[in-house]
């Protein structure tokens, strides 16, 4: 098993950070048959995605993405 973290700074805020994240996740589940959920929280939101072979979550908050996935 091979272990990803990917972690980017932005200046989005949290409310266009989760407009691209949605995107994301419904982007996952359509191109990779992903299966995602998404949590919001006050200040930090989850996508959680799973599919064969592969597993992780994304990290969402008014500064900050972080991916971080099982292969």
């Amino acid at each position: 098993m091979a272990d990803l973290f990917i972690a980017r700074d932005h200046q989005l805020g949290l409310a266009a950070a989760r407009r691209l994240a949605w995107q994301w996740a419904e982007q996952a589940e359509n191109e990779f048959d992903m299966e995602c959920t998404y949590e919001e929280g006050n200040d930090t939101d989850e996508v959680a995605f799973t599919r064969s072979g592969v597993n992780g979550s994304l990290r969402v908050t008014a500064t900050r993405f972080e991916l971080s996935a099982r292969l």
